[in-house]
């Protein structure tokens, strides 16, 4: 009987968790950050995290009425960090892919960039297994373009891998890449239109292809977790139809960056 009864108690505690997790009202998130993704982040040298991901978060916390804690995490460290609940949502640049999805959920998009190869100017090569044959390319580690780059050019070319695009930069200024694989709106106003990016542009044409690139960038939440997600949605479709989006946008984008609206 008493062990009976200790069955009993522990699938009501169970049970009564799921339903208080589910019943949460949200007024309070904490969304992880990168800062170190400029323009989308980037951390001053007083330690303040700022960039369009960034007042996207703050302007969807505004819309929900939330109070949100926005928590730097290095870029290896979000999904896993989302699971073990150190924070509640990711908002980083986080592109939605079907490999992601297993592990995660994701909102709507609330942009769509394509990737591009960065070399130096005048660089002709052709964007194959055989034409990078030897050649070195970097990435951000575990990014979309790590996945991307590893699928189709792994067994041919030498990846090079970084915690932070800003060292992928360095890289590539000093001569020990090839080509850069990035989102092509953070290369050009990270580097390429900057004096550091001067004597380097795009090679080929821009990487788009869905199987790896996806539906998007969007914020990525628990799968239990479809309340938030829900909210997170509703706002994103707020902000677009009353022009706060719009007004991030154009405070660091010369074009409107989300891509084809939604239906």
């Amino acid at each position: 009987m008493m062990r009976k009864t200790t069955v009993l108690f522990a699938a009501g505690l169970s049970l009564l968790a799921m339903s208080s997790a589910s019943a949460r009202d949200w007024s309070q998130i904490r969304v992880a950050v990168e800062g170190a993704y400029p323009p989308f982040s980037s951390t001053t040298e007083s330690g303040e995290v700022t960039g369009f991901d960034i007042d996207i978060a703050n302007a969807l916390c505004e819309q929900m009425q939330a109070k949100c804690e926005l928590i730097s995490q290095d870029w290896d460290g979000m999904i896993p960090g989302l699971l073990a609940r150190k924070f509640d949502a990711i908002i980083a640049s986080m592109s939605i892919t079907e490999e992601r999805k297993r592990k995660v959920d994701f909102t709507h998009k609330y942009y769509q960039i394509p990737a591009i190869f960065v070399g130096a100017s005048g660089t002709d090569l052709t964007l194959s297994p055989e034409g990078l044959s030897g050649k070195t390319v970097g990435v951000q580690r575990a990014t979309t373009h790590d996945k991307y780059i590893s699928d189709n050019f792994g067994g041919d070319v030498d990846i090079k891998r970084y915690g932070s695009q800003d060292e992928a930069y360095l890289d590539l200024s000093a001569g020990r890449l090839d080509l850069l694989l990035v989102n092509e709106l953070a290369v050009r106003q990270g580097f390429l239109d900057l004096d550091a990016g001067k004597g380097f542009s795009q090679v080929g044409e821009p990487v788009t292809d869905p199987r790896w690139y996806g539906e998007g960038v969007g914020i990525a939440v628990r799968k239990q977790d479809q309340t938030l997600k829900q909210k997170l949605n509703d706002a994103i479709k707020a902000i677009r139809a009353n022009g706060r989006y719009r007004e991030i946008n154009d405070r660091y984008f010369p074009v409107d960056i989300f891509g084809p609206e939604l239906p």
